[in-house]
């Protein structure tokens, strides 16, 4: 345990270093802050960016608290994917690359216990950068928009959380077994793009998909309830990326 928390250490202190720690969670709290803000202002945006003609009235109905971070919940789905493949495709590949993978390892600590801590480190920092970006988005939607449930907040990003990690696993595998960052980032975001894609096209046959979770998560925050089966997707998804770590941690 000891050895496995200087690894941890070591991986934290690394992104520190590149100020990951600091790019990453702003990256999100920016996009938290643009959803709610836009959507307030989109009329006087219109009004003034849109060249219409003098006297012309813009009416656009004011979204609900729910919808906004409904909103918020899809760019991260975009945008915030993106940017999590990024920073953690050479997570593995990289220190292969340069030799720092051999040097490690030589010294009396597992292959699991290097992949496992920076599986946990990319992890938390995936899920402070979410929850930040959720909270900025949910503070502005109070003052701009009204009140929303904090407790539906937390279950829906709880949910689509799993949904992150489950992608960031698969990114984690394919850096664990590539040496190309770029592959490894073509690869991950392709497969997020394929089930995004196909399980609305094809529902009735991917109720199971970890997809899925993502409409659970809109839901919960427009609805104030998850729609359809949770339960399987959820259990899917989990088995997917336990799958996918345990692959990741086996020795090439």
């Amino acid at each position: 345990m000891n050895k496995w928390l200087v690894l941890f250490r070591k991986e934290w202190l690394e992104m520190v270093r590149n100020y990951k720690v600091i790019w990453l969670p702003l990256v999100f709290v920016v996009f938290g802050l643009l959803q709610p803000i836009t959507l307030y202002y989109l009329p006087d945006i219109l009004k003034n960016a849109g060249n219409m003609p003098e006297g012309t009235v813009i009416k656009i109905a004011t979204p609900s608290s729910g919808e906004v971070l409904c909103e918020t919940l899809s760019q991260f789905n975009q945008m915030g994917i993106l940017v999590i493949v990024l920073a953690f495709m050479g997570i593995v590949a990289a220190e292969r690359r340069s030799g720092m993978m051999k040097m490690i390892l030589v010294k009396p600590v597992t292959y699991t216990s290097y992949i496992l801590s920076k599986w946990v480190s990319a992890l938390l920092l995936t899920f402070v950068s979410l929850s930040l970006g959720m909270l900025a988005a949910w503070y502005y939607t109070i003052l701009l928009i009204g009140s929303f449930p904090f407790v539906d907040l937390a279950q829906g990003t709880g949910i689509y959380f799993i949904w992150i990690s489950f992608l960031l696993t698969f990114t984690l595998f394919l850096s664990s077994r590539l040496k190309s960052s770029g592959l490894i980032a073509a690869l991950a975001l392709l497969l997020g793009i394929v089930l995004s894609l196909v399980t609305p096209l094809l529902e009735k046959w991917m109720k199971w998909s970890p997809a899925q979770l993502t409409g659970a998560a809109s839901s919960l925050l427009t609805e104030g309830a998850a729609q359809g089966n949770v339960l399987l997707p959820l259990t899917i998804t989990i088995l997917l990326t336990a799958l996918f770590l345990y692959l990741a941690v086996r020795e090439p």
